[in-house]
């Protein structure tokens, strides 16, 4: 029977190997990530790199204020700067309250990183062996099946993880010669999450008939990840044929005739890079159905926890979820400030100019707006269509009225009397949507053009 790997000596190798940048641990006071403390602080050339640690306080805990007090306390007898993120975790944004708190404990770290520093995290075999588990229940793909990576690029810098070999029994062994302590987070013991599940009813079982089941399981994990990189060069390459300048849109032409698991692989490779959580098998199976028969005239919208992809015109958008449009609000507004719209997008006029009174409101339906001298008004809907701006886009799209008179409607279309008086200003109004993954393929190229755009 082959010994346990070292955890010391595993992160003395794991650590050679890290790209330079300086070292952020990241801390809960458990077991692994204490051990993980000590671990790095007992070794020169990790503290020659700038060692420091960061606690996420969630705030779910009646006890948690007391275990930042525990967790900075080891940080100072270590001599090892600590910074302590509190976060609030939203219960009620489709994730589960892990998800909920894992998400927004990500969000502190990335906040934490500076540029190429390396985010150092005590995740172990077992850890991976749950992690391919879940996702095998979740029919996930190879992508999925690769498990956490032991390297991978993460918000400004890295995550490092360097301990994927060794079983939480080696590392808890480790803590127990040097007479560590550690807090025990009563959470960890309830069977109603997943993982918890597995950890205290499903793997002591594997354990019992195959004793090495967590590292075969994250030996395959490691073996699958070698085979994710080999075909992500491929994958990459289809995307750059299917995408033009907004990565966050694809041409869904032909999607349809591949088989499902290329279609899958291709879209998690696709939302992983825009750093979108990745399809389940429910969602794939419903993109599916909507590819081989597309609605001409209406967006389809396929939604999962924390991201959605709407099809348009065989286009496939890719954005975190859309909250629904702001209604019934009106703001008076005369162009010398940018002005801040509900929902989260703003105007603003680009130029020196007087003040100009405008009323600026959302779409009720039926609106009209006159685009040229020459020509009867056009409805608002149909003049959206044929520049291609997409549904959710339009229903977002602020109107700008000059008394009765609709003059602009976002940066898009700008009524004759609003151009004139733009160019005798040598002024141009510009609307920034409220989330850069609220992409349209037409908004740039629009507000690029002087004056805005004005068909006919």
């Amino acid at each position: 029977m082959s010994r346990a790997p070292s955890p010391l000596a595993e992160l003395e190798q794991a650590l050679a190997a890290w790209p330079a940048g300086a070292l952020r641990v990241a801390v809960s006071g458990g077991l692994d990530s204490t051990a993980l403390l000590h671990a790095l602080a007992a070794l020169p050339a990790a503290r020659a790199r700038g060692l420091a640690a960061i606690h996420v306080d969630h705030g779910l805990h009646p006890h948690s204020a007391e275990w930042a007090a525990r967790v900075a306390a080891q940080a100072r007898a270590l001599d090892v700067p600590l910074r302590v993120q509190r976060v609030q975790v939203d219960p009620d944004a489709g994730l589960g309250i892990e998800g909920a708190a894992r998400a927004a404990r990500h969000a502190a770290f990335a906040d934490a990183l500076h540029g190429g520093e390396i985010l150092v995290a005590a995740h172990h075999a077992d850890d991976q062996a749950e992690t391919v588990l879940l996702r095998l229940l979740r029919a996930a793909g190879p992508e999925g099946l690769r498990g956490m990576r032991a390297l991978r690029p993460f918000a400004s810098g890295w995550l490092a993880r360097p301990w994927l070999g060794v079983p939480r029994a080696a590392i808890r062994d480790w803590a127990q010669a040097r007479q560590l302590d550690w807090i025990e987070d009563p959470s960890n013991a309830d069977p109603r999450f997943e993982r918890n599940h597995l950890r205290l009813a499903v793997m002591p079982q594997l354990a019992a008939r195959w004793p090495h089941a967590a590292t075969a399981l994250a030996r395959s994990a490691a073996l699958l990840d070698a085979v994710a990189m080999r075909d992500a060069h491929a994958m990459a390459a289809e995307l750059a044929r299917r995408r033009g300048a907004d990565p966050a849109v694809l041409d869904a032409t032909g999607l349809a005739a591949l088989d499902a698991a290329h279609r899958g692989a291709l879209l998690r490779h696709w939302l992983l890079e825009l750093g979108l959580p990745p399809p389940d098998a429910r969602a794939l199976a419903e993109l599916g159905r909507r590819l081989a028969a597309p609605r001409a005239d209406a967006a389809t919208v396929v939604r999962w926890p924390g991201a959605e992809l709407r099809l348009w015109r065989g286009a496939l958008y890719a954005m975190a979820p859309l909250p629904p449009a702001p209604r019934g609000w009106s703001l008076d507004w005369d162009g010398r400030q940018p002005l801040s719209l509900p929902g989260g997008s703003s105007l603003r006029f680009d130029g020196a100019i007087a003040a100009l009174p405008l009323r600026v409101a959302p779409r009720a339906g039926g609106e009209r707006i006159v685009l040229s001298p020459r020509r009867p008004s056009q409805s608002i809907k149909h003049a959206l269509q044929s520049l291609g701006v997409p549904p959710w886009r339009r229903a977002r799209a602020p109107l700008l009225w000059h008394g009765d008179a609709l003059w602009a409607v976002g940066d898009w279309l700008l009524s004759p009397p609003l151009r004139d008086w733009l160019d005798a200003h040598g002024a141009r109004l510009a609307w920034t949507a409220s989330t850069p993954q609220d992409p349209s393929p037409v908004h740039g190229a629009l507000a690029r053009l002087p004056g805005g755009y004005a068909p006919g």
